[in-house]
């Protein structure tokens, strides 16, 4: 059966644990009405419109 012949650095065993934990980038769009960046499939921050339609008012 294999065994290890060194020990594990602290820093080599998390390097390994830490490229599980990389977070998906955000997407980004730019909004059709006002051009403004949103994520999509929500409704525009900055001036209420979704699905070509003014869902919320924004003053």
């Amino acid at each position: 059966m294999a065994v290890p012949k060194r020990r594990t650095s602290k820093a080599r065993r998390d390097r390994r644990r830490a490229s599980s934990y990389v977070l998906p980038r955000v997407t980004v769009m730019d909004c059709p009405e006002c051009g403004e960046p949103k994520r999509p499939h929500r409704v525009c921050p900055h001036c209420g419109f979704y699905n070509k339609r003014e869902v919320i008012s924004v003053d």
